[in-house]
């Protein structure tokens, strides 16, 4: 058995995977004391491949003997991870227990960020796909719980994404916590945080630790 598992998605606008979002994440998070890897999702793919690599994944390491699987996504990560949590469609093994997200993509209505849905729907995707990989759009009451940060300077991915996710896990009365920070930009990962951003990581082990995830609450 090895216990919990948490599964690391990197940023890159689905055309590249941020190294600084990957390995780095994955050390902090086995030096916190969870076990965790890089889930290296499929990139320049278009939907649904990105969410069928990841369900693969899940399967994997729950058949490697993980408890509970946890995911934690940054920028377009963020939306490959809300969307493998949250999509319809999902095998019991492919269920996860608890999703971090830093500064996601969540709406492929907004126009930000263009980048990450040409990647994943092409040029011009009709409307209807727009809304069906809108992640804000897919939450139900029987959602995971959510760790959700963001910068409110963000010009790559506004705010705003996280704001109508937050508000969607609201609705539905889906536990969460969500933060706001007052200076920092896009893609900060763990490192040259700003120091209003920076306690986002002791944030989330606090909240990783009351729901046992890490060896002691911290």
């Amino acid at each position: 058995m090895i216990g919990d598992h948490i599964l690391v998605l990197p940023g890159g606008g689905y055309e590249d995977l941020a190294a600084h979002e990957g390995e780095p994440v994955q050390k902090w998070l086995e030096r916190a004391g969870v076990a965790a890897s890089v889930c290296p999702y499929p990139v320049n793919s278009r939907h649904p491949l990105p969410l069928e690599a990841i369900r693969a994944e899940i399967r994997r390491v729950r058949e490697a003997g993980a408890e509970r699987i946890g995911l934690m996504g940054f920028s377009a990560g963020g939306h490959a991870a809300a969307s493998a949590a949250l999509a319809p469609g999902a095998r019991p093994d492919e269920r996860v227990d608890a999703v971090v997200l830093g500064y996601p993509v969540v709406s492929m209505e907004l126009e930000t960020h263009a980048g990450s849905r040409r990647a994943l729907l092409g040029d011009e995707p009709a409307d209807n796909l727009r809304a069906q990989t809108s992640v804000d759009r897919m939450v139900t009451p029987q959602a995971p719980p959510f760790f959700i940060w963001h910068t409110a300077p963000d010009d790559a991915v506004p705010v705003e994404h996280s704001y109508r996710l937050a508000s969607a896990l609201a609705r539905a009365g889906v536990n969460h916590e969500f933060h706001v920070f007052a200076e920092g930009g896009h893609g900060l990962g763990i490192r040259d945080v700003p120091l209003g951003a920076v306690v986002w990581r002791e944030l989330c082990e606090r909240w990783l630790g009351t729901r046992g995830w890490l060896p002691r609450e911290v």
